[in-house]
C-alpha cells in the first residue's frame, strides 16, 4: 500500500487471486502476496452474447457500452482489447463463453467484514416488530473484542470467498467493531491483508466505556486511535446519525483524518434527515452512503459534487426500512453506486446480484442503471478508474453469467447466475 493514501490511485497493489481447482483453495487465496504477478500470456474470451464494458464510446453507445457478439482479450492482469468477435486478434489461449453475458467484476465499495459473532436473535426479534437502531452494534463490538486475530481472519476469508463466488472482484471494508485503540488497529491490519480499500471507522458508535462522555471518545478517535490506525487505512468514515455522531462530531473526525492523509467517506442520512450528506459534499468525501432521507438541498448538493451516493438496499431489506429513492437521485444527475453493506446486524449479505435485484424492484432503477452502479459506480465511490469497466488498460476483472444478458441479474433474482470469474487476469471460478 502506498504511503500517500489520500491521492487517487489508478493502479493499486494486486488483490488476491484464487486457485480454480477447488473451493478450498479459493477461500485460502484471499491473502495478498507481494510476489504475485499474473501470467503474461494472452487469452481470448469469445462467443460473448452481450459484453458490458461501461464505455459509452463502444457498442450501443449507452452508459453500459454494450457490445453484442463480442470478445475480450486479457494480457497479463489487464484488458488488452474488447470488441466484435469477428475482429478479435490472435492470442495464446481461447475461452468459449458459450453465448453467455460478460460484465466487469462487481465493485463492493461498502462492507464491514472484520467482526465476530452474529446477531441472529436481534434479526429474529426485529422481524417480529422491533425497529432497528444503531445501538445493536454494541453486541458485535463485544464479540469482536473477545475474538482472536485468527478468528477475525477466518471470518474475513470466508466472506470474501463467498463474495468472489458471486462475482465481486474489488471490495472496500471497514473497522468499527473494536472501538478501542488496540482492536481498531488490529481490525485494519486484518483488512489490509486482503484489500487496499481499507477504511478506519472508529467513529461507528460511541464506545460503551464512553457512553457518558462522548466528547472524550471523539478525542480518542481523532487522537491516539487515529495515530494507531492511519498507517493501515486509505479512508476514514463516520456514522453521522441520531444515536451515533452528530454533525459537529462527524466534522471533527473527518477533518482529523484528512489531516493524516485519509480521505473521507460517510454513513449519511440512513435513519433520519441530518447533516451527513451536506458535510460529505463540503469535505469532498468520495461517497455518502445510505442516503435514504434526503432533502432537495441534499440532492442538489450531491448532483453538483464529485461525491457518490452509495445505496445499500440490503440494509432496507433486512430492517424493513424505507427504500432509498434511486430514481430521484439519478434524475438529478447524481452518480450512484450499489453495494452490499455486508455486516452482521443490518445487512448480512455478500451478494451484489441480490442488491441489484432489490434496486430494480424497489428503488426505481432500471437493470442497466443497477448494473452500472454495482460496477462503474462502485469504482467511482472508491475513486478508481482501473476497475468496474472492461476497457484496454483496466484490470482484467470479469464476471461470466449463465445467462445471455446482464438483465437476468434482476430478471432471475436469487438464482446463482455467476458461472465464471476472472480476477487480475486469472480465472478464479
Amino acid at each position: 500500500m502506498t504511503s500517500d493514501r489520500s491521492r487517487e490511485r489508478s493502479a493499486p497493489a494486486p488483490e488476491p487471486t484464487a486457485d480454480q481447482a477447488t473451493k478450498d483453495a479459493m477461500s485460502k487465496a484471499t491473502t495478498v502476496s507481494p510476489a504475485h504477478s499474473a501470467s503474461t500470456a494472452s487469452t481470448l474470451i469469445t462467443n460473448i452474447a452481450a459484453l458490458v464494458t461501461n464505455d459509452p464510446s463502444l457498442g450501443d453507445g449507452s452508459p453500459l457500452g454494450l457490445v453484442q457478439d463480442a470478445a475480450v482479450v486479457i494480457e497479463g492482469d489487464r484488458i488488452a482489447w474488447t470488441g466484435d468477435q469477428s475482429k478479435a486478434p490472435a492470442t495464446d489461449n481461447r475461452v468459449d463463453a458459450g453465448g453467455r453475458a460478460v460484465l466487469p467484476g462487481f465493485v463492493d465499495s461498502h462492507s464491514h467484514l472484520v467482526f465476530a459473532g452474529d446477531r441472529t436473535q436481534e434479526f429474529n426479534a426485529r422481524m417480529s416488530g422491533r425497529p432497528y437502531s444503531a445501538g445493536g452494534i454494541r453486541t458485535t463490538v463485544a464479540a469482536t473484542r473477545a475474538a482472536t486475530d485468527e478468528e477475525l481472519e477466518a471470518n474475513v476469508t470466508r466472506y470474501l470467498a463467498e463474495a468472489l463466488r458471486q462475482g465481486t472482484t474489488t471490495f472496500e471494508t471497514k473497522s468499527g467493531y473494536g472501538l478501542t485503540v488496540r482492536d481498531e488497529a488490529r481490525a485494519l491490519r486484518v483488512a489490509a491483508r486482503h484489500t487496499d480499500e481499507v477504511t478506519y471507522l472508529g467513529a461507528h458508535i460511541v464506545a460503551p466505556e464512553f457512553a457518558d462522555d462522548p466528547a472524550a471518545y471523539v478525542d480518542l478517535v481523532t487522537g491516539e486511535m487515529l495515530d494507531a490506525c492511519a498507517p493501515h487505512a486509505r479512508w476514514i468514515d463516520v456514522f453521522c446519525e441520531q444515536g451515533a455522531f452528530d454533525g459537529d462530531q462527524a466534522r471533527a473526525v473527518l477533518t482529523a483524518g484528512k489531516a493524516r492523509g485519509l480521505h473521507p467517506r460517510i454513513h449519511a442520512n440512513q435513519l433520519s434527515y441530518g447533516p451527513g450528506v451536506r458535510l460529505a459534499v463540503e469535505l469532498d468525501a468520495a461517497s455518502a452512503d445510505h442516503c435514504t432521507h434526503l432533502t432537495d438541498e441534499d440532492v442538489d448538493a450531491l448532483a453538483n459534487s464529485r461525491t457518490v451516493a452509495t445505496l445499500l438496499p440490503g440494509a432496507e431489506f433486512s430492517t424493513r426500512a424505507e427504500w432509498p429513492d434511486a430514481r430521484r437521485l439519478l434524475d438529478a444527475g447524481v452518480t450512484v453506486a450499489l453495494s452490499t453493506d455486508c455486516n452482521p446486524g443490518s445487512s448480512f449479505t455478500s451478494s451484489v446480484p441480490f442488491c441489484i435485484a432489490l434496486a430494480v424492484r424497489d428503488m426505481g432503477m432500471t437493470p442497466d442503471e443497477a448494473v452500472w452502479s454495482a460496477t462503474a459506480g462502485g469504482a467511482a465511490a472508491l475513486r478508481r478508474t482501473d476497475v468496474g469497466r472492461l476497457i484496454p488498460g483496466a484490470y482484467a476483472d470479469l464476471t461470466l453469467l449463465d445467462a445471455p444478458s446482464h438483465v437476468h441479474l434482476a430478471y432471475r433474482p436469487g438464482v446463482p447466475l455467476v458461472s465464471g470469474v476472472w480476477r487480475r487476469g486469472e480465472r478464479v471460478l
